[in-house]
C-alpha cells in the first residue's frame, strides 16, 4: 500500500468516525441517552448498523468518544483562558470564567465530563488511556497556572503547599457551584442568580488563594 493512498484512508476512517460521534451526539441530545439505539445512530450517520459495530463496539463506546470531545474542548478552552491572562491568579479566574462558560454554551458536553470518571473503568485500554491523558492536560493547565503564581508573587505560599491539590480543590469547588446552579435552574427556577453566585464563587477561592 503507497503512503499516499494509507494516508487517504486514514482519513476517511477518521471522517466516519467523526460522524458517527457526531450523529450520536444530535440523536442523544434529540431522544436522550437511554432512549436511543445503535439502530438509531446508525441511521442518523447513514450507515449500516454493521459498519458502525466496526468502529464502536457499543452505545457506552460511544459515549465514552462524546466525552473525550468534550475533554478536548475544554482543554481548548482553558488554553485560550491562560492566554488571556499574564500573571498565575489572573490566569487561574480566567479559566473558572472559562468553565461556567463551557457548562452554559456546551451543557451536553459538561454533562458527559461529569460522568467520565465512571464511564473510564468500562473503556478499553485504548480509551482509557486517551481520557486519562486528556484529564491529566486539564489538571496540568491549571497546576502550571498555579505554580506560576507562586514564581510571580500573586498567591500565597503559605497557603499553597500542593499546586496539584490546590488544583482539584479548585476545579472540585467551582464544578460543585455549577452542579448547584444547574439544579436549581432546571427546577424552574429561572431568576436563580448563577452567574453572580459564580461570580461570587471566583471572588472567594481568588481571595483564598491570593498573596496576603
Amino acid at each position: 500500500m503507497t503512503e499516499a493512498l494509507k494516508t487517504r484512508r486514514e482519513r476517511e476512517k477518521q471522517a466516519r468516525y467523526d460522524a458517527i460521534l457526531d450523529a450520536a451526539e444530535r440523536v442523544f441530545s434529540e431522544k436522550g441517552y437511554e432512549r436511543t439505539s445503535m439502530d438509531d445512530i446508525a441511521r442518523n450517520a447513514s450507515l449500516s448498523r454493521a459498519l458502525l459495530y466496526v468502529y464502536f463496539k457499543d452505545k457506552a463506546a460511544i459515549q465514552r468518544g462524546i466525552m473525550l470531545r468534550a475533554g478536548h474542548s475544554l482543554c481548548e478552552r482553558f488554553r485560550a483562558a491562560r492566554k488571556t491572562a499574564g500573571t498565575g491568579l489572573a490566569q487561574i479566574r480566567a479559566m473558572g470564567e472559562s468553565y461556567y462558560r463551557f457548562y452554559a454554551e456546551e451543557p451536553d458536553y459538561f454533562s458527559a465530563l461529569t460522568k467520565a470518571s465512571t464511564a473510564m473503568a468500562e473503556a478499553d485500554e485504548a480509551q482509557a488511556m486517551e481520557m486519562l491523558c486528556s484529564k491529566s492536560e486539564l489538571m496540568k493547565l491549571m497546576t502550571d497556572a498555579i505554580k506560576l503564581g507562586l514564581e510571580d508573587g500573586t498567591m500565597s505560599r503559605q497557603r499553597i503547599i500542593n499546586p496539584e491539590q490546590t488544583a482539584l480543590y479548585l476545579r472540585g469547588a467551582l464544578h460543585g457551584t455549577i452542579l448547584l446552579c444547574q439544579s436549581e435552574t432546571s427546577e424552574s427556577q429561572s431568576d436563580f442568580p448563577a452567574e453572580s453566585l459564580i461570580r461570587h464563587t471566583m471572588d472567594m477561592l481568588s481571595s483564598s488563594l491570593a498573596a496576603s
